[in-house]
This record gives C-alpha cells, sequence and structure tokens, in this order.
C-alpha cells in the first residue's frame, strides 16, 4: 500500500492515541480521512482541521456537534454548505429553510440528498428554478403529492418529466399528453397496455419499453423478437418469459458494433460482471507501527 494510503487509513483508526492523530492531520490526506470520518474529533482538533483548509470533508462528516454544523451552513464557500445540507437536521430550527434559499445552485442540489427534510421544503424544491435541483426531487422522493407530481410531470425539463414518469405514476388526465411528447413518449408506455400500434413505433426506444413491459402479450413478444433494432431484441432476450429457445437465438443473432454496445446488451439482459474485489481493510496498527509510519512520512 502506498504511505498517503497508509497514513489515510491510519487517520481512521478505532482508539487512535490523540498525540498520533494530532500528528496526522498535518498530512492532507490523512487529514480529510479523519475529518470525513472520525467521530470522536475534539474542539481543538475540529479548528486545526478548519484552519488547515479542510472544511469541506469536515462539513461532510454526520457526526459533528450541532453547533459546528450550524457553523458550516454560512460558510463563504459553496462546496462546504453543500457538504452540510447533504445530511444536517434542522437544528436549531430554520436551518434547512435557510439552505433551501441559499443562493447557490449546488448548495441546493446537495439539499435534495437530506434525508430530514420535510415535505413543504421538498415541496419548494420540486420548484426550483435550477433543473439539477428539480432533478435531485425526484431521485430521492417517492411519496409524492399529487399537485407536485403534476408540476413534475409537466416541467419544462425533458431529462425531468421522463425522470418523473419513471419515478411515479401520472395522473390519468396527463398520460395522452406524455404518450404524444416524442421526449416522453418512451417513459409513458410503462403505464400503458401494450398496443400492435406500439409496437411498431417508429422511435426503437418507444418499441424497448414495450419489449420490456411487464405485460407484453405473447404475439407481440414474438413480433418483437424480429425487430430491425438489437436491443429492441435484446429487450425481449432479457424476459424472464421469453422461451429459452427464443432467448438464445436472440442472443445468437445480435452483433453488437462496439464493446461498449456488447457491454450494453448483455448488462440489460442482467448477465453477471465479475467487479473487483474489495481492496482489504488494513490490519490496525500497533503504537509501535504507527510511529515507524510517521517517521517514514516525516510527521
Amino acid at each position: 500500500m502506498a504511505m498517503d494510503a497508509e497514513l489515510s487509513a491510519l487517520a481512521t483508526q478505532k482508539d487512535l492515541p490523540v498525540d498520533v492523530l494530532r500528528r496526522l492531520l498535518r498530512h492532507p490526506g490523512a487529514r480529510r480521512s479523519a475529518a470525513l470520518l472520525r467521530r470522536d474529533l475534539t474542539d481543538g482538533m475540529i479548528e486545526e482541521i478548519i484552519a488547515l483548509d479542510s472544511a469541506r470533508s469536515l462539513a461532510a462528516n454526520g457526526s459533528l456537534p450541532v453547533r459546528v454544523s450550524a457553523r458550516f451552513v454560512a460558510h463563504p464557500e459553496p462546496a462546504v454548505r453543500g457538504a452540510v445540507a447533504a445530511h444536517v437536521r434542522d437544528e436549531p430550527p430554520g436551518v434547512l429553510a435557510r439552505l433551501a434559499a441559499d443562493p447557490e445552485p449546488l448548495v441546493r442540489q446537495f439539499l435534495t440528498m437530506n434525508d430530514h427534510l420535510p415535505p413543504e421544503l421538498l415541496a419548494r424544491l420540486a420548484g426550483d428554478p435550477d433543473e439539477g435541483v428539480r432533478s435531485g426531487v425526484v431521485r430521492r422522493w417517492r411519496d409524492v403529492p399529487e399537485a407536485v407530481r403534476r408540476m413534475l410531470l409537466t416541467d419544462s425539463d425533458p431529462a425531468i418529466r421522463r425522470a418523473s414518469l419513471r419515478a411515479f405514476p401520472p395522473p390519468a388526465d396527463l398520460l395522452p399528453g406524455l404518450l404524444a411528447d416524442s421526449e416522453t413518449r418512451a417513459a409513458a408506455v410503462a403505464h400503458l397496455v401494450p398496443t400492435p400500434e406500439l409496437a411498431g413505433d417508429p422511435d426503437s426506444d418507444v418499441r424497448s419499453a414495450v419489449a420490456a413491459h411487464p405485460d407484453l402479450p405473447t404475439g407481440l413478444r414474438d413480433l418483437l423478437a424480429e425487430d430491425p433494432d438489437l436491443f429492441v431484441r435484446n429487450a425481449i432476450a432479457a424476459r424472464a418469459d421469453t422461451p429459452v429457445e427464443l432467448r438464445e437465438r436472440i442472443v445468437s443473432g445480435l452483433e453488437p458494433d462496439s464493446p461498449l454496445a456488447e457491454w450494453m446488451l448483455s448488462f440489460g439482459r442482467g448477465t453477471t460482471h465479475a467487479c473487483p474485489p474489495p481492496a482489504p481493510v488494513p490490519a490496525p496498527l500497533t503504537r509501535q507501527q504507527a510511529e515507524a509510519l510517521l517517521a517514514r512520512a516525516g510527521l
């Protein structure tokens, strides 16, 4: 393991002597790790970390005392306010409302990740002028009141309309318009009964959505198994109700034009991909070993 990684790992080790931790704070990587992950930082260490310009990492630490988190809400750097916005509770009351009114979109975007937001603030953020903030609300909020749902499903940004359609069911009166909209037509398919017209739509994304529909009739399944678009055929191959013989025939006939396309097709079928094994957790260092590491690092 590289020395920088060793120092960062040591900085998060449990029951680390205070004097060793203080020396580690002089190393940028170890300092950031300690600021982000340690739950036992003293007031003096917190002030030292701030003075050494690692306030952003410290602000992302969800175990900080309330009074420290409240300081970061007023920090002049948006990145620091954003880091604390992602997890801070409404202590003292009004902190979350203040962050929801922050002039920097980045801060409001991070705020949408916060699990402590009340519904009224989520509704306010759902109408935020920044598309990234509105997208964050769609990603995080599922129990959406109908008024907010309607607002998001008719958003000016097509990506937000599509994401909203995938996140929650649309009111019935909005569905025809969403189906007629070329930007949301494919996403609307999941909320409809599959028809031959949709299975023959000129847009391959629409046909792919039909191919993945849970209530796809056998006749349309067999029709789409012969679709000219390989991603549509692949969606049929990915279905649990597709006969093995048909699936094997479809897969053998797929001819992706690049390794990326081949990966996308196999991923779409749920093919298992081996991920690199996680890095092993280093064994805790003894005091003697820690001192030797610090000496090698000049700390």
